[in-house]
């Protein structure tokens, strides 16, 4: 018996990130992996609970090491997901979070099949715009090169399990969570989890 592994991925601006800290403060039954990243802490921000934050230099070595399940350059940083940390958590039966872009997760289709992939879209180019500039983060070039990257972003997001359009927050919020409770609902995880009752069951049907 191991933990699901769950894939959250979106165009930037789309919600992502505060959804799944809303799936994190609902749910005390699944973690977020925390990525490792080349790219600068923006305000607020810090190493070891947003992301890893490396030089480019370590983040080349631990890849070259295989310590990343998946890796990716996205908007001209490196991003990558801690293989040693994702097994044993779900060796201890721990369901994971994951918030990574498409490349990413295409690479942990391939290895983990199980995994469930979630795509979040954006109501409109104009939610995703407002709420890029919302962000108070990001200068105009960098805001303009991932309006630009969205369109291939979203082109995936028909290989993703599951589709969220984060038109209202809540509501958003509520989809998210529902699906990982329904995951967790699958027969083959129902009856791993509940072997004692199962034999309960069959043992007192045996004996009418």
């Amino acid at each position: 018996m191991s933990g699901n592994l769950y894939i959250v991925s979106a165009p930037s601006g789309a919600g992502k990130t505060s959804l799944v800290s809303a799936l994190l403060e609902a749910d005390r039954g699944i973690r977020k992996s925390v990525s490792y990243t080349t790219r600068q802490p923006r305000p607020g921000e810090s190493n070891g609970s947003h992301y890893h934050f490396v030089t480019t230099t370590d983040f080349e070595r631990m890849a070259e090491a295989g310590d990343f399940l998946e890796s990716a350059l996205v908007h001209d940083n490196r991003y990558g997901t801690s293989r040693k940390w994702v097994q044993e958590q779900m060796a201890a039966d721990i369901d994971i979070v994951l918030e990574i872009d498409w490349q990413g997760a295409a690479q942990l289709r391939k290895l983990m099949p199980a995994a469930i992939t979630i795509f979040i879209l954006p109501p409109s180019f104009e939610a995703l715009l407002q709420r890029l500039n919302a962000r108070g983060q990001d200068p105009a070039g960098i805001i303009a090169r991932r309006l630009a990257n969205a369109r291939e972003e979203i082109a995936h997001v028909t290989d993703f399990d599951y589709v969220i359009i984060n038109s209202d927050f809540q509501t958003a919020a509520t989809d998210l969570q529902d699906v990982i409770r329904a995951e967790r609902l699958r027969t083959p995880r129902q009856l791993n989890r509940h072997t004692a009752l199962m034999n309960r069951l069959n043992n007192r049907l045996q004996q009418e």
